[in-house]
């Protein structure tokens, strides 16, 4: 297929600029994920008796888990820093979420699929197989290390 020279253009440009993408979804989404964590770290007592009536074991030690891996986690996605080992578990947060709290009351696949939760399990799964994007600390500390520069120098 052969494209005019405005459409060739555009691609280009957006294939230049295809590291914005990543970076808003890691700013946006890391802001979400730490703001969560922060109010469940503020609100510890609140979130554990959920986690009581949810039947989690170890209620105030997996609430505490839970709300810190959500907030450290919003915190390194933003930055771009470790991405990839940071999404285990914000994966593993969210599959315990679904599985003990959201897929009880699921009993279609509509339902599954408008859970917020498979959405968020998505975008954990994109990150960690695609990395953060050029524009992260991920990023300039693999190129620092590939040049034989000391990362952090």
């Amino acid at each position: 297929m052969q494209t005019t020279p405005l459409l060739a253009r555009m691609l280009t440009f957006l294939d230049d600029h295809a590291w914005i993408g990543p970076l808003l979804l890691r700013l946006v989404f890391g802001y979400f994920w730490l703001e969560t964590g922060w109010a469940k770290l503020h609100n510890l007592a609140f979130f554990t008796e959920r986690f009581i009536e949810w039947g989690i074991p170890w209620p105030a030690l997996s609430a505490a888990v839970c709300a810190g891996t959500e907030f450290i986690g919003g915190v390194l996605m933003m930055l771009g820093l470790a991405t990839r080992l940071t999404m285990l578990p914000m994966i593993f947060n969210m599959l315990v979420a679904l599985a003990v709290v959201v897929l009880p009351g699921v009993s279609t696949l509509d339902e599954f699929v408008e859970l917020d939760e498979v959405l968020y399990v998505a975008v954990f799964v994109w990150l960690l197989v695609a990395g953060p994007g050029r524009a992260s600390l991920d990023h300039l500390i693999a190129r620092r290390v590939k040049a034989g520069t000391p990362a952090l120098a």
